[in-house]
């Protein structure tokens, strides 16, 4: 999607000009997803340049100075253009002392890592494996999903968060506990005024 929106925009202004995206991104999001690409794109379009923002509530400050987004939604907001970026299955992370665990029940009465921005996650995974009951002895919130992944790998707690997020981390303390993956209500969409 980036690199449909670098090429829209090289046509749009013409050879040589230096052109410059203001795009908000989620912290995660930034570092699994879009660095890993900056560089093929900058080889692509060498005049293309992108000012990242990570501050929260990218939607609503697209009118100030945002060219575009890249948000965690339910939905997009129909007054915007907005594609959304790949499938986001929810998973059971865990530290190297919980990869052992064979079934979800044993998670019961273990403390849970939420992100705020997916309150939901844990929900719609115990419906998923069939345990509305499952109970966690407390929820812990943290607002950075690196910290969420760096609390599992310590042992601090299981996160509840996208198969995306573990896959991007290449830690090798933590682990995906059981076969479970649960699409999201939530999903990462790229929006921005039409």
């Amino acid at each position: 999607a980036i690199e449909a929106l670098g090429q829209a925009m090289a046509r749009a202004a013409g050879q040589g000009d230096l052109m410059r995206l203001k795009l908000a991104v989620p912290p995660l999001f930034a570092s699994f997803r879009l660095m890993p690409r900056l560089g093929a794109l900058r080889a692509l379009h060498p005049d293309f340049h992108i000012d990242i923002d990570t501050r929260p509530h990218a939607l609503a400050r697209l009118d100030e100075g945002l060219d575009a987004a890249i948000a965690l939604a339910r939905e997009a907001d129909p007054s915007l253009y907005s594609v959304r970026l790949g499938s986001n299955r929810v998973v059971a992370i865990g530290g190297q002392a919980l990869a052992r665990l064979r079934h979800p029940a044993e998670i019961a009465g273990t403390t849970f890592l939420l992100p705020p921005d997916l309150p939901d996650a844990f929900d719609y995974w115990r419906e998923a494996v069939g345990l509305p009951g499952l109970e966690p002895a407390a929820v812990d919130l943290f607002d950075s999903g690196q910290l969420i992944l760096d609390a599992a790998a310590q042992g601090l707690g299981i996160a509840f968060m996208f198969e995306l997020h573990l896959e991007g981390a290449h830690d090798r303390r933590l682990h995906r506990l059981f076969d479970v993956a649960v699409e999201s209500p939530y999903s990462y969409w790229f929006a921005c005024r039409r």
